[in-house]
């Protein structure tokens, strides 16, 4: 098994997927803590059903679904946030209400021109062996953007997500901050869709941050754990779809998944010792 593994790392496509899905699924994670720690947790979910319809919506017009979708969920992303905060809406309301709808469309726009092709599977479902050289400097360069935003307004970040009227009293501008997670959550979807698929996508933002936060309590130590985790679950993730010849997002969300249930079974283990 071991020896299958190491010639399966021996092919340019997987070392590929490799970097691209590890850098894609840390950015993530650490997105991940923000949005669950602000109850905007669907958002992923939320804006890979809306980047889906778009790329639907491009493939039945033969445009480049990526770049005709980038513009549809970056908007899609700052419409959720006005509407959940000038409107009072919970963030989860918003999401819901757009989320749903933006899935039937995609479904309808698919039936009446191409049909359900490998190209619309790859959207819903994800294609991580065919991502290519772009894909990775995208992948790449989403990193840098997203650490480098994180150095440099960590701690208002920080008190923005615990505390916004604290935040507000400090004359920090709130709107600008929560503008920012919005537009690179929405960025992770589009580059994270090649990868996981729309409809598994969200389980990248989801998953790690709440098995950090059951092994941490201060803010770093769960952006850190979290982005560790994303990276073991999708390695493993990986390993199990190269050795059952599974789907290879569907085996990371199934990875996610088991470490977050393992932890919470410890946990509980523990408290029935102590």
């Amino acid at each position: 098994m071991l020896n299958n593994f190491l010639e399966f790392l021996s092919y340019d496509f997987v070392i590929r997927a490799l970097i691209a899905g590890s850098l894609i699924a840390a950015c993530a994670a650490v997105l991940g803590v923000i949005l669950i720690l602000k109850r905007y947790a669907l958002i992923g979910h939320g804006l890979s059903e809306i980047a889906f319809a778009s790329c639907s919506a491009a493939n039945a017009l033969a445009l480049p679904p990526l770049l005709f979708a980038a513009p549809i969920v970056i908007l899609a992303a700052f419409l959720i946030l006005f509407v959940s905060i000038k409107r009072r809406i919970g963030g989860d309301i918003a999401i819901a209400a757009v989320s749903s709808f933006a899935l039937a469309l995609g479904v309808i726009i698919t039936a009446l021109s191409s049909g359900f092709n490998s190209s619309v599977y790859a959207y819903m479902f994800g294609s991580i062996l065919a991502l290519d050289n772009q894909d990775v400097m995208l992948s790449a360069l989403l990193s840098v953007f997203i650490i480098l935003n994180f150095i440099i307004f960590f701690n208002r970040i920080f008190i923005m997500t615990y505390n916004e009227d604290y935040a507000k009293s400090l004359g920090l501008n709130v709107n600008f901050y929560q503008a920012l997670i919005s537009l690179m959550t929405a960025l992770v979807i589009l580059t994270g869709m090649r990868i996981m698929g729309a409809l598994l996508i969200s389980s990248l933002i989801i998953f790690p941050a709440m098995t950090a936060r059951k092994l941490a309590s201060s803010f770093k130590a769960i952006i850190l754990i979290s982005a560790l985790i994303a990276l073991i679950s999708f390695f493993a993730g990986i390993f199990i779809s190269f050795n059952y010849n599974l789907p290879a997002g569907a085996s990371i969300v199934i990875a996610n998944a088991g470490l977050f249930m393992l932890i919470i079974i410890l946990k509980n283990l523990k408290e029935l010792i102590n």
